[in-house]
């Protein structure tokens, strides 16, 4: 076995989704934000269900890498299940390496439900407590790259094991899309995996969570991002684009034009990050990742789950050139 381009760090899990009708749900705006209500104590047809394998915020970004060209690997953990089989396969096929996923015999594999109403989802989510453990990595398979995103609460200890090995190892750069547990927990404790990444990648209400920064002054994100320690700094604003900053460049990049209306929008988030960073793992500038990213999480949100929609590089470069005139980055 040889390098790898790119570890990816996070859980993985089995989505179960249930395609609700249209006339047997609706959406209440509440002072809380929206709610999606369905009748109570009775029985409520549904359309269809599909059950996807695999998947979570690391192990949509290890697929997508490996679809991009990149020699990908996972560490993650699952049950000694019937889920975990399946996740373990469904990623060998992908050709993601699972010699670093931790099987745990007697626990089972993360497995959620994901209400499905019209294109958007709610998602009934329940995190398996895992021992975490750091795997013994050759060193003729140390990645030049390592992504670390969402993982359970349960371990917090595991990021100081992560950021142990990355400092015996500072050739290897570090893309860190937080997690909402991993935001919760504060800079404070994670301070230490922020100062190490070369990559934050975040939404800009992610933004001023973290920081506590004004969500409507970009400049302002960008700047109490890097001083938590990343070089480079990438925030999407959903229909309104997206930006990134290197500390000295900044640019703001519209979304790319959808072909029809989204089908269901799991794995936008997670494909437009990963594609940033597989582009700036490619060598390329930020201004040119962030025209790859939105032609990703386009063709995501056309199909159902995060994995499905994924492009390779020559399919990103089809639909980049027939981008309108409009589609290019602006300098802030």
């Amino acid at each position: 076995m040889s390098q790898f381009d790119v570890l990816c760090i996070g859980d993985v899990v089995t989505d179960a989704f249930i395609k609700l009708l249209d006339d047997q749900a609706e959406v209440q705006q509440t002072e809380h934000g929206p709610l999606l209500a369905m009748p109570f104590a009775t029985k409520i047809p549904f359309d269809h269900t599909e059950v996807l394998n695999a998947v979570g915020n690391s192990a949509n970004a290890a697929v997508n890498f490996a679809k991009l060209g990149l020699k990908t690997a996972l560490v993650a953990n699952v049950g000694g299940d019937s889920p975990g089989r399946d996740i373990i396969s469904t990623l060998d096929k992908a050709d993601v390496e699972t010699k670093y996923i931790r099987i745990n015999s007697k626990k089972n594999s993360n497995y959620h439900y994901v209400l499905w109403y019209k294109e958007e989802r709610t998602i009934l989510i329940k995190h398996e407590e895992y021992d975490y453990h750091w795997p013994h990595i050759p060193s003729k398979e140390t990645p030049k790259w390592v992504y670390f995103s969402s993982i359970s609460e349960n371990a917090l200890d595991f990021h100081d094991d992560v950021v142990e090995w990355l400092n015996k190892n500072p050739e290897v750069k570090l893309a860190f899309q937080p997690g909402t547990f991993q935001m919760r927990a504060g800079v404070e404790r994670l301070k230490h995996v922020y100062e190490r990444s070369e990559i934050v990648a975040v939404n800009r209400e992610e933004a001023a969570f973290i920081t506590g920064g004004n969500v409507d002054d970009i400049n302002d994100l960008f700047e109490k991002l890097h001083n938590l320690g990343p070089k480079i700094v990438m925030i999407s604003d959903g229909p309104n684009g997206s930006y990134a900053s290197d500390g000295t460049d900044k640019f703001k990049m519209p979304i790319y034009p959808d072909p029809k209306p989204p089908y269901e929008r799991t794995g936008a988030g997670d494909a437009f990050t990963s594609t940033f960073v597989a582009s700036i793992m490619h060598g390329n500038t930020i201004d040119g990742a962030l025209q790859w990213a939105p032609i990703s999480s386009m063709n995501v949100v056309q199909h159902v789950g995060a994995q499905a929609g994924l492009l390779t590089e020559k399919e990103l470069a089809v639909l980049l050139q027939k981008a309108p005139d409009w589609y290019k980055p602006e300098r802030l």
